[in-house]
């Protein structure tokens, strides 16, 4: 039961740190685009802004990361120790209904967790990325310097968009995880 819950409170830290990940994915690429803007009155202001954002993701992405690391162990632990205690049952029938739950259970999971983790990768650069962004505009804050990164900006932006689309699959699975497990009576 202990691991159960452990599995449930990852799932759900998990979910709370994609939709956190989102909105914080979503301000940073709308404050790169506010610097982007033809004609923007304060660069000056805008990469402030940015800066700003920049910091946040950078936090949202480690806690994310540290999450998933987490999420992946707790899920592990779980099903394994499901499969040891799944030998016990003297009852065949019991012991078939076991194996496919954990299976099915087990493989739902496990899409979660792999998918995690290539978004940890995906964010990690994305992070990175926008510092490198900030940290070239902060010492070249000009017209000409917005033109000459603008192509990778645009790229790193439609990147953010492209890991929330991916971010908001893996909170779809999450949803199918639960229902599952609320089906099989794990309260997940």
């Amino acid at each position: 039961m202990e691991r159960s819950d452990e599995t449930r409170i990852s799932l759900q830290t998990m979910d709370d740190d994609i939709t956190s990940a989102i909105r914080q994915l979503d301000a940073t690429g709308a404050a790169l685009g506010e610097i982007l803007r033809p004609g923007q009155p304060d660069l000056k202001k805008a990469l402030e802004a940015f800066s700003n954002n920049v910091a946040k993701i950078a936090v949202t992405e480690t806690k994310f990361s540290r999450h998933a690391d987490e999420l992946t162990e707790h899920g592990t632990d779980y099903f394994e120790e499901w499969q040891q205690e799944g030998t016990e049952y003297n009852n065949p029938k019991i012991q078939q209904l076991s194996d496919r739950r954990r299976s099915i259970l087990g493989g739902v999971y496990g899409r979660i967790s792999a998918q995690s983790t290539r978004i940890k990768a995906s964010f990690k650069t994305y992070a990175s990325d926008v510092t490198e962004i900030k940290v070239f505009l902060s010492n070249d804050l000009s017209a000409n310097g917005v033109t000459a990164i603008a192509p990778i900006a645009r790229r790193v932006i439609s990147e953010g968009d492209s890991l929330k689309h991916a971010m908001q699959n893996v909170q779809s699975i999450i949803q199918s995880a639960r229902n599952e497990m609320a089906q099989s009576g794990s309260g997940l």
